[in-house]
């Protein structure tokens, strides 16, 4: 399926791995002209040649600069003015008992995972709204609908995004600029990977052995039963940035494997 995105430029925050770059992949091999972001050069510019060492023809920049920041989303907006599409996906999460949760980590967990898209989206939208065209996607998480009990801050962040991610649709009402929000599931990034394969080395198992414990146990409601990847995840963040999906607006679209047990 031809996604039509040629001629149409997109930011991917914190796409130098997992999720992220595997979206910045994925919009690339569409034909969108793309910009890479994470906090080093040195990270950057590994993500840009892994896009394309698999497609040598896709046009892919990257930038180094921290979005936790005033100052580090200032850098980016000077080497990227405008875009056509906005994928606020950076974030990270933490694992500590509510009681021992400080102010200081209250504070960093939402100035990256919902600040970076504030300020991302203050920029972008407006001049998005004045040429009549654009796509803003925030990769939340089914975190933000069932919020764990052992990172309780970084549900918070998730269902945060969400409420932005409507209260900027209402903003585009009569207009082709849509904002959504996606919501993964439990997905075999980076992290996951690592986490997986060092839990299985521990114990003296296969990783699957591990994987297959963990929606037992954590996520039994799963309805796949295993990890998503990144690439399937990313498969519908393209089609919800491209003009093919312009009747979908103000939408929190699930991609966790069914471990959310709601109709709705």
């Amino acid at each position: 399926m031809d996604l039509k995105l040629t001629n149409k430029t997109a930011l991917v925050s914190g796409s130098t791995a997992g999720i992220g770059l595997a979206i910045a992949a994925a919009l690339a091999q569409e034909g969108a002209s793309v910009f890479v972001n994470g906090r080093t050069k040195e990270r950057v510019a590994a993500a840009v040649e892994q896009i394309k060492s698999v497609n040598a023809n896709s046009n892919v920049q990257g930038v180094a600069a921290d979005l936790s920041t005033q100052s580090g989303a200032e850098e980016l907006f000077q080497q990227v003015p405008e875009v056509d599409i906005l994928i606020n996906n950076l974030g990270i999460y933490e694992a500590k008992p509510f009681a021992e949760i400080s102010d200081e980590d209250w504070n960093k967990i939402i100035e990256i995972n919902f600040l970076s898209g504030v300020r991302l989206s203050r920029r972008y939208l407006p001049r998005m709204l004045e040429k009549n065209w654009g796509r803003i996607i925030f990769i939340s998480s089914e975190s933000g609908v069932n919020i764990p009990s052992e990172m309780i801050h970084y549900g918070v962040t998730k269902t945060a995004q969400v409420a932005l991610s409507r209260g900027l649709a209402e903003l585009t009402v009569g207009s082709n600029v849509t904002v959504n929000s996606v919501l993964p599931g439990p997905t075999k990034s980076e992290g996951v990977a690592s986490f997986v394969q060092d839990l299985a080395t521990s114990q003296g198992v296969d990783q699957s052995q591990v994987e297959k414990e963990f929606f037992q146990t954590t996520r039994p409601s799963s309805l796949i039963q295993r990890f998503a990847s990144p690439e399937e995840v990313a498969a519908l963040v393209a089609f919800i940035a491209s003009p093919l999906s312009s009747a979908t607006n103000g939408a929190a679209l699930r991609a966790e494997g069914g471990v959310v047990r709601s109709a709705l």
